[in-house]
């Protein structure tokens, strides 16, 4: 089925219990159902995942190539190969941990993770700066006789591949569904009026928490035409100074004139040409 430039396809979600995520594939005509391993197409080759969710029907543009094919389903083979995998990735870390505490390398191992074919073993670390790994590659092929690549990350990118659990409670959004990482700033913390504390808006990586821009542009919406705290503003209980916002209810708290604190809507706020506030007051006498 084709509407303009757009087609139905079959999506299935599959997850990589190594990784810790779900990815989205084109399912083709295979017949599916959770549970089931497929082989599927990724940047790096070919990997075994499992399928988590029934195959949907989903609109996709025709010149999206974003989405890669479910190559095939796994047979005993593919599941063989798949623990040997893993045993090899356990096997590389453990001598790789033994390799850099004896050569006093400053870095950090995050994980390892060797291609399904064979053809690459990728060796993910952290480090405070640049850092000559030439002496443990040459013991790592030396070892498994194999190509060998260094790749060194961030903290994000961490906290991401090897999981934990947030404030909150749940897994982390980076480790269950985020596949990129959008800027995070302090300023979003602000917006939302959230305590500038830094144990409070952290991640587990030690960054501001992904989850803070989530509801931001929400607060931006709403709060636009509205004055801010400090402001003077007259309302139907008077006049008086903002002292706090509260954009999820639509409401702020004013400091009345009489010392009263009261809590009103957006829509109490008098918005006549003589009383918004004191910034548009004086634009008025400059014109």
């Amino acid at each position: 089925m084709i509407a303009g430039d757009n087609m139905m396809r079959r999506v299935v979600s599959v997850f990589f219990d190594k990784e810790g995520v779900v990815q989205n594939f084109d399912a083709g005509n295979f017949v599916l159902k959770p549970g089931d391993n497929v082989i599927v197409e990724t940047d790096q080759g070919l990997d075994v995942g499992t399928v988590c969710s029934a195959p949907l029907s989903i609109e996709i543009k025709d010149n999206d190539n974003s989405l890669k094919k479910v190559y095939r389903v796994a047979n005993k083979e593919d599941l063989k190969r798949l623990r040997e995998k893993r045993r090899l990735e356990k096997e590389v870390y453990s001598y790789c941990y033994e390799r850099v505490k004896f050569r006093n390398i400053p870095m950090n191992l995050v994980t390892v993770k060797a291609l399904f074919d064979g053809s690459k073993i990728i060796v993910f670390f952290t480090a405070e700066g640049r850092v000559d790994f030439r002496e443990l590659v040459k013991d790592l092929v030396q070892r498994f006789r194999t190509r060998i690549e260094m790749r060194q990350i961030g903290v994000r990118h961490q906290a991401k591949m090897i999981g934990s659990y947030g404030a909150c409670g749940r897994s982390l959004c980076c480790n269950s569904f985020l596949n990129n990482f959008a800027p995070v700033s302090i300023k979003m913390a602000k917006g939302q009026n959230l305590a500038l504390n830094p144990s409070k808006i952290s991640g587990m990586c030690g960054r501001l928490m992904c989850c803070l821009t989530y509801e931001y542009n929400y607060y931006e919406e709403v709060q636009k035409d509205i004055p801010r705290v400090g402001k003077r503003v007259k309302t139907v209980m008077g006049e008086g100074k903002i002292i706090r916002h509260n954009a999820l209810l639509e409401t702020i708290t004013i400091m009345l004139d009489s010392g009263e604190e009261v809590e009103i809507s957006y829509d109490d706020i008098l918005k006549d040409e003589n009383s918004i506030s004191n910034t548009q007051k004086d634009q008025s006498k400059g014109e």
